[in-house]
């Protein structure tokens, strides 16, 4: 699969390779010289930042009915339990 380098610098990266390495825009790669001389393209992996719900994921503490946990989310006094 050859490709050119444009007056840049920059290659396009096959759609096979990008979906062999699981690569899309704004995927990070790193380039890594091998003993024999060759240059590796080196997918970096990934942190996910959390999404705004899962850093609460299991702190909604203990005792919490439903209609607490929802009154918290929407900003409602919380009735008490009868």
């Amino acid at each position: 699969m050859p490709t050119t380098v444009t007056s840049k610098g920059q290659v396009t990266i096959p759609k096979a390779v990008r979906d062999l390495l699981g690569l899309h825009a704004g995927s990070k790669v790193s380039f890594r010289r091998t003993r024999d001389g060759r240059v590796e393209l080196v997918p970096q992996e990934e942190v996910r930042a959390k999404s705004s719900f899962a850093q609460y994921r299991g702190h909604a503490g203990t005792g919490m009915d439903t209609d607490a946990i929802m009154a918290l989310t929407r900003d409602l006094p919380a009735e008490p339990d009868a």
